[in-house]
């Protein structure tokens, strides 16, 4: 059973609460919340509604609705009977030792105010469901910070259901942060930069210049932001965002937070420690609707395949998840999103406008705009589809297509 009543259960973002508009958002929360059970009880369910409404303003909402919904973006069956195992795993794990440790340190992911039983309670739950995935996937190594990632989805779903959703969550979209090397990882992190350059030459050439590197990015990465923000709300809300996405989405979201930040950046003296200490250090209160609506522009605009050579891609990354996303997608009886998305964006265009580029590379230092918001980028089928609807969440941006 899940257990995150200390933190409540409403809605994540903070555009929900209170305000002369309150009426008007309460009444679009409801609407939503109606679309995402009128597709949860389509026949056969519509994933596609599903990841669009997991991307747009508000995500999921709750965690009753989260509870439905992410078995259904990861493909799981929840009729099934969760994993287990017979063995005593805490004498037989490797891991178990520093599974412990990293454990015993995640006080703060749990909700202020819990009875101190209780929480001793789901950490006892928390090492044996890392145990048990390790155990019946040999191939997978872990990493510090996975339990960042697991306890979030405890704290949401509860042990049964977080099992089977972490595990299919650690063949997927995490199999390169589970290596027994970080290559895959430090492969993952290259993107960064390109993206970067993309978007903002300035701010690329000034942190090249720092030599600020990408580490700092480390644990956004290989905790989906769980390890750094304090907020649990703000932390579901991106898990939303990334269980419905490509699974390179949270270096694109990574990105957005550094380019945010640009003026920040540029004002530091430019070398490594002064550049590295700023952006380590995560502000707490970034314009999240903002940032998801421009990862995903981003992810359309450049998408991981015209990046690659840039992220200077080796051999081994043809194992990636970002290579095996295909594959998941067809399993969940998905198109493959990013095709999708950029075939319906170009049937918007009028005839003479197809021929044109859409995005260049930018020669300021701020952000290309898209028609369309990132909020449709809901990387399913259904995403453009319903880009009316869709718009009356997007956050209210000056838009335009060329600049």
């Amino acid at each position: 059973m899940a257990v995150r009543s200390a933190r409540g259960d409403g809605p994540t973002s903070g555009r929900w609460d209170g305000g002369a508009e309150k009426a008007d958002f309460n009444a679009k929360r409801k609407r939503k919340v109606a679309e995402i059970y009128q597709a949860l009880n389509s026949e056969p369910t519509d994933v596609a509604a599903l990841r669009r409404m997991a991307i747009s303003e508000g995500g999921l909402l709750t965690d009753e609705i989260r509870r439905k919904v992410w078995p259904k973006l990861l493909n799981v069956n929840t009729n099934d009977p969760p994993p287990i195992s017979g063995k005593n795993l805490r004498q037989m794990s490797k891991d178990y030792q520093q599974v412990l440790l990293d454990v015993r340190r995640s006080l703060r992911r749990f909700p202020p105010g819990m009875p101190e039983e209780q929480r001793e309670g789901l950490q006892e739950e928390l090492i044996d469901i890392i145990l048990l995935i390790l155990e019946r996937n040999p191939q997978l190594h872990y990493y510090q910070g996975y339990h960042d990632i697991v306890v979030t989805f405890l704290l949401v779903l509860g042990e049964r259901l977080a099992t089977s959703l972490v595990e299919k969550l650690s063949t997927h979209h995490l199999r390169d942060f589970m290596d027994p090397t970080m290559d895959n990882t430090k492969h993952i992190l290259n993107y960064l930069m390109p993206i970067i350059d993309q978007v903002n030459p300035e701010l690329h050439d000034f942190m090249q210049s720092a030599e600020v590197g990408t580490i700092f990015a480390l644990s956004w990465l290989i905790t989906w932001f769980g390890h750094v923000l304090s907020d649990f709300r703000h932390v579901v809300r991106l898990y939303d965002f990334f269980l419905a996405c490509h699974p390179l989405m949270p270096i694109y979201f990574a990105a957005v937070i550094v380019l945010y930040r640009e003026q920040e950046v540029l004002d530091c003296d430019c070398d490594m420690a002064s550049v590295h200490h700023l952006l380590s250090q995560i502000p707490q209160d970034l314009p999240y609707e903002t940032l998801i609506s421009r990862a995903g522009d981003l992810f359309v605009q450049f998408p991981p395949s015209e990046l690659a050579r840039e992220a200077a891609a080796q051999p081994q990354a043809e194992k990636t998840a970002a290579s095996t996303f295909k594959d998941f997608e067809l399993a969940s009886a998905q198109q493959r999103p990013d095709m999708v998305l950029r075939q319906r964006f170009r049937g918007l265009l009028r005839p003479d406008e197809r021929t044109k580029d859409v995005l260049t590379k930018p020669r300021t230092n701020r952000f290309v705009k898209l028609a369309v918001m990132g909020l449709t980028v809901a990387l399913g089928a259904a995403a453009l589809a319903v880009v009316k609807s869709a718009l009356e969440w997007a956050p209210k941006f000056q838009l335009q297509l060329f600049p």
